[in-house]
C-alpha cells in the first residue's frame, strides 16, 4: 500500500479527527477536532495504544501490529473516556502511520459532549447532515409527541363534557350509569339514594330560572360536601339527584346520611339567592335501595335505579322531606310503588329510622 505524502496543514483539513504517528507508534500531530476531544489530556510523545484501545478487527498493541491492517475498518475506544470510535489506518512516508478517527453512531453524543461545531469537521463530511436529519427527527417526534398530548387532553375534556353536568359540575345520567355498571361488574356493595327536591317549583315560579339555577349549584355544592371521594353525585334531571355510595349497605349509617342531608337543606335561607329577600325554603323526597352481592342482588343498573325510584315515591308519599329504603332488595314487592311503613323516616326533631 503506496504510504500517504501530505503535509500536516493539509491533513488537519481533510481529516481533522486524525492521529499522526511515528515509526514507533508515538503520537507526532493531531488534527484540531481530536485535540478538542481528547482536551486535557498530554499526547504528545505519547503511544498510540495510551490514547486508543483498538479491539476490532482484533487487538492492536503495536504499530507493526497496527499497519498490518491499513485500509481495514478498526473499532475503538478512547482510553479513559470510554467514546467510541471508527479508525482507519494508513502508512505515511516516514514510516510511521496515520490513524484517521470519526464518530460513527455515536455523533450526536460527541457532538454534544465536546460542544463541536460544523467547522470541527472536513468539508466534505456528511456528519453535518446527519445531524440536521438526526435534529430534524427529533423536532418532528417533539412536535408529534406535543400533538399526541393535545389530542389526548382534548379527548379526555370532552370526554369529561359528555360525563358532567354543564350547571352544577356535577357527573350526569350518563356517568352515574356508567359509575353503577362498574360496580355491579366488580361484585360491589354499594348504595343508591335518589334524591328530589321538594319544593323547588316555587322557587322558579317566584324568583325565577336564574335563582333556581342557582339553589341546583348550591344544593350539588352541599352533597359533595357531605359525600365522600369515592362516591359519585350526580345530577340526572331538572330538580333530581342521584347519590352513589360506595361500599356502604348499611341502614343506620345511610339514615344518618339522609337524614342529615335533608336537614341541611331545609336550614332557613340556605340557598337564597344573593341580594334578594325572600327566603328560599326547599326541602328533599330521598328513596334508597341497596346492592348487596350475595342478597338478592339487583340485575342490572336501570333496575337499582327503579328500585330507588319506588322508594323516592315512597317518601313522597309519606309526606314529603322524608327518606325511605325499597323494601325488597330483589325488586318491587308485588309490583307496589310503595315501601312498606316501618322503611320510610321522617326528619326532623331526631335521627330518622
Amino acid at each position: 500500500m503506496t504510504p500517504l505524502a501530505l503535509p500536516q496543514a493539509t491533513l488537519e483539513a481533510l481529516c481533522p479527527m486524525h492521529a499522526r504517528l511515528d515509526a514507533a507508534g508515538r503520537v507526532q500531530a493531531m488534527g484540531p477536532t481530536l485535540h478538542r476531544v481528547l482536551a486535557g489530556q498530554e499526547r504528545h510523545g505519547k503511544h498510540f495504544a495510551e490514547l486508543f484501545d483498538i479491539f476490532r478487527p482484533r487487538q492492536v498493541r503495536d504499530l507493526p501490529d497496527l499497519l498490518s491492517l491499513a485500509g481495514r475498518r478498526l473499532q475503538l475506544r478512547l482510553v479513559g473516556q470510554g467514546d467510541s470510535l471508527r479508525g482507519l489506518a494508513m502508512p505515511d512516508a516516514e514510516g510511521g502511520a496515520i490513524l484517521d478517527l470519526s464518530f460513527g453512531l455515536g455523533l450526536v453524543e460527541a457532538v454534544r459532549d465536546h460542544a463541536l461545531t460544523s467547522s470541527d469537521f472536513s468539508a466534505t463530511d456528511l456528519a453535518i447532515d446527519m445531524l440536521y436529519l438526526v435534529e430534524a427527527k427529533s423536532a418532528a417526534m417533539e412536535a408529534s409527541r406535543t400533538l399526541n398530548r393535545r389530542l389526548r387532553g382534548a379527548m379526555l375534556a370532552a370526554e369529561e363534557r359528555a360525563f358532567t353536568d354543564p350547571l352544577t359540575g356535577l357527573r350526569n345520567r350518563r356517568a352515574m350509569t356508567r359509575a353503577m355498571t362498574d360496580l355491579l361488574r366488580r361484585g360491589a356493595s354499594f348504595a343508591v339514594m335518589h334524591v328530589d327536591l321538594d319544593f323547588f317549583k316555587q322557587v322558579n315560579d317566584t324568583l325565577g330560572h336564574g335563582a333556581g339555577d342557582r339553589v341546583l349549584a348550591g344544593v350539588a355544592a352541599l352533597m359533595l360536601e357531605l359525600t365522600r371521594q369515592d362516591d359519585t353525585v350526580a345530577r340526572i334531571g331538572g330538580d333530581e339527584f342521584v347519590i352513589i355510595v360506595a361500599g356502604l349497605t348499611d341502614r343506620a349509617r345511610l339514615s344518618e346520611l339522609a337524614d342529615r342531608l335533608i336537614a341541611r337543606l331545609e336550614a332557613p335561607n340556605a340557598f337564597g339567592p344573593e341580594g334578594a329577600d325572600p327566603q328560599v325554603r326547599i326541602s328533599a323526597s330521598i328513596g334508597i335501595a341497596l346492592q348487596a352481592p350475595g342478597r338478592g342482588a339487583h340485575r342490572g343498573a336501570e333496575d337499582l335505579l327503579e328500585a330507588s325510584d319506588i322508594a323516592l315515591y315512597a317518601a313522597k308519599r309519606a309526606g314529603r322531606g322524608r327518606f325511605a329504603f325499597h323494601g325488597g332488595s330483589s325488586g318491587p314487592e308485588g309490583g307496589d310503588r310503595r315501601a312498606s311503613a316501618e322503611d320510610v323516616g321522617k326528619t326532623g326533631g331526631g335521627s330518622a329510622r
